[in-house]
Formats: C-alpha cells, structure tokens, sequence
C-alpha cells in the first residue's frame, strides 16, 4: 500500500481521498487538536484491527471515537446524562474523552472494550468536517506503541509507513499534551488521564473531579 500525502489546504481534495480510504477500510493519518491521528472506520470490525497492527498495539487498548457533534454521541452511548451534557457544553470541541456506557446494540469492534466506548468531538474543523462526511472514526495517535505521537506528517510516515494508505498533512499540531480522558461510566465522576485540560477546569463543571485523578490509561491514546 503506497503513501499518499495530501495537504489539508486543498480541503475536497484531501477530504475526497480520506473518504474513499475509509469506506474502503484502509487506515488513514489525520490531523487533531492535539496530535496527528490515525483512523479507521469504527463500524469495521476489520478496519479496526488494521489500525491496531499498523500501531503494533493489542485489543487490550481499545482506540476512541471521534465524532463531529455532540449529537452524534447519543447513538453509541447508552446514555446521555446531564454529566454528559455539562462536560460537552463546557469542553466541546476540544481535548476531552469521556468514557461511558455503550448502547447494548451497537456493532463496532474496537476491541476489548466490554460495555464502554470513549468519545470525543476534535477542535479541528477540517477534521470534525471529515467526520460529517466519514461518520464515526476510531482514532488513536499517530505513532508505533510505545513511542512519541506523531506532530508532523513526516513524522507519522516515517513511524507508520504503508500501513496507512493517506496522510493528511496540516501543519505541525499543537500536542504532545493528550485529551483529558474522564470515565463516566459509574456514579462517581473519575479523571483516568489528565491531560491538556486539568482537574480545576473539569471541576467547575463537576465539583467531585476536583481531587479525583488515576493513570489507569496509557498515553497514546490521542
């Protein structure tokens, strides 16, 4: 599988290639808000596991969800709770995952990820447009696991190679700093990652994040 590196500039361009490699189920380098992604179509169970092997990375480490608005959460999660809605309304778009309740019916195989699914709307607007277009991605970051997360396209080429059949090229991206990951999924509100947005901002949202941090996920996760 020959690279293919399209500069975002030329948007239909770059957005009509990364459509046709996903509906395809190919695996594709994306621009974020933090660090370069790599996706797959998250209802494809085979995509999905082409974005592991090109990461060299298990299913014990499900990849996250990358939707374009906030609405489109209500079709993978069980539930939307006002949790939820605060956080979204307060950190959306931007560098948040939330980690909740997966509906019973929903078919995407991510990995081992049991009854949850993390989920996050990118502040990149070349990137949530291509969602629109794509539908829901699983993207984790663009890197081998184990290494640095990709912040140029060069650099995602030149640790993922072939296994990814376009790059998006935007620049150099803002990370190395992930998404703040907090897990939704009990009664009590838990930070498993910080991340670019601390504990004193998500608590003016949700008080009972003020104190509560784990490191209970990797890094690179994006």
């Amino acid at each position: 599988m020959s690279q293919n590196v399209i500069d975002i500039a030329d948007a239909e361009a770059a957005h009509a290639a990364a459509v046709a490699a996903v509906e395809a189920g190919e695996v594709i380098v994306l621009p974020t808000d933090t660090v370069y992604g790599v996706g797959a179509q998250a209802t494809s169970g085979a995509a999905v596991q082409r974005l592991l092997d090109a990461k060299q990375r298990g299913r014990d480490l499900p990849p996250p969800v990358l939707v374009a608005e906030v609405a489109m959460v209500r079709a993978l999660a069980a539930e939307v709770d006002e949790r939820v809605t605060a956080l979204a309304e307060a950190f959306w778009p931007g560098a948040l995952t939330l980690i909740l309740r997966a509906r019973p019916s929903l078919r995407m195989d991510l990995g081992d990820r049991g009854d949850t699914i993390a989920v996050r709307v990118p502040d990149h607007a070349f990137t949530r447009e291509l969602l629109r277009r794509t539908g829901p991605l699983a993207v984790s970051s663009a890197n081998v696991h184990g290494q640095e997360a990709a912040l140029t396209i060069a650099d995602a080429v030149g640790q993922l190679g072939a296994s990814c059949s376009v790059y998006l090229d935007g620049g150099t991206m803002s990370g190395p700093e992930p998404s703040t990951i907090v897990d939704l999924t009990g009664p009590t509100a838990r930070i498993l990652r910080s991340g670019r947005l601390g504990a004193d901002a998500l608590a003016t949202v949700l008080p009972e994040l003020a104190s509560e941090l784990t490191d209970d996920v990797p890094d690179d996760q994006g």
